[in-house]
């Protein structure tokens, strides 16, 4: 594929997420299916309440980060520079969207190096676990790291992704072992993410197995790249066949359930896709989540400006502080070891 090609895809991600419906349907988070029960009695200072929590071995403000989205165009590079701004500021760690492009193209690199407006939060890199068979591999990944100045890489899975768009990469054989090779031979984490259609708990032992050192669960209910790619997509077979996936995928909070009961689950679970508010993120830490990723639903006000996205994660936060009041809930360890979060389904 040229630079130019995946330059102009870039593009109509941004575009195609901003503007269209790309929400699975017949298929959610799972979220509303649990609810907090109040604590009338919280026996604590709400002033008190501490959300700090460590990843990739620095100190976060909040157990929140900013799912991989974009890079590699100007439009990408002044979202990118937004994101990591505000991030820096709130102490939110952040996900580089998907970078293979700065290696190929070094006027695309600059959107990815943002340790100039981000210099001491966490950032880990990404590229799609897929180009492991078309020619990358451990030294390719490490120039990536080194490229973004990234504490981590993510090597993100999206078969599904991948079959509906029209220059696709789709042998995914014999992956696990190369996975494993990488994990292997970097001296920085590795973790593994989907994009917005889960991972089942036996992909998620494998993955352990083979050295992975974090999982983001990326689960159904939020953008379905199938939907996406079907914007974009010139076949008309394609187009119509993606209807039939719309359900298509594992929603984030059975994701979460999951992986955090695995008897060996991650070193830190990742709780993304679909996640719209703090309650949800707090859901998600008390079902056993280490942290909770934001992506589409924080990117209207990346496009529009830090001061937006300063105020949306304020709120963001907001939210996450009043629930674990009301649950009284004074840290994060209280939060994930509450026994007021109840299955409405039960």
């Amino acid at each position: 594929m040229t630079d130019r090609s995946i330059h102009n895809r870039k593009d109509e991600h941004i575009h195609i997420t901003l503007n269209e419906q790309v929400q699975g349907k017949g298929i959610s988070t799972g979220f509303e299916s649990y609810r907090f029960e109040h604590q009338a009695l919280p026996e604590i200072s709400f002033d008190s309440i501490d959300t700090s929590a460590t990843f990739l071995k620095k100190q976060v403000k909040v157990p929140f980060l900013i799912s991989s989205m974009t890079g590699g165009t100007p439009r990408a590079h002044e979202i990118n520079r937004n994101l990591a701004s505000a991030a820096e500021e709130k102490g939110w760690a952040l996900g580089l969207g998907s970078s293979r492009v700065a290696l190929e193209n070094k006027t695309a690199a600059a959107s990815f190096q943002l340790r100039e407006e981000a210099p001491t939060i966490p950032i880990f890199a990404n590229i799609g676990a897929v180009q492991l068979n078309y020619g990358y591999g451990s030294e390719e990944c490490s120039q990536i790291v080194r490229l973004t100045g990234a504490d981590a890489i993510v090597l993100h899975l999206n078969s599904m992704q991948e079959i509906f768009q029209d220059e696709g990469d789709t042998d995914f054989s014999g992956l696990l072992l190369k996975i494993a090779k990488v994990a292997d031979a970097l001296s920085v984490p590795v973790g593994i993410k989907e994009v917005g259609f889960g991972i089942a708990s036996d992909t998620c032992s494998q993955l352990i197995e083979a050295g992975v050192q974090f999982i983001d669960t990326a689960g159904a209910g939020g953008t379905s790249w199938i939907e996406v790619e079907k914007y974009r997509s010139q076949n008309s077979i394609k187009q119509r066949a993606a209807s039939a996936f719309l359900d298509w995928g594992l929603p984030t909070a059975k994701c979460v359930e999951q992986l955090s009961g695995l008897p060996k689950p991650p070193d830190c679970l990742i709780a993304s896709g679909g996640i719209t508010n703090g309650v949800e993120a707090a859901k998600a830490i008390a079902l056993g989540a280490d942290m909770a990723g934001y992506g589409r639903s924080i990117l209207p006000e990346a496009v529009d400006s830090k001061e937006a996205l300063l105020e949306r994660f304020e709120q963001l936060e907001l939210e996450l502080r009043i629930s674990m009041f009301g649950i009284g809930a004074q840290n994060l360890e209280a939060l994930k070891n509450t026994d007021r979060l109840i299955s409405q389904n039960a």
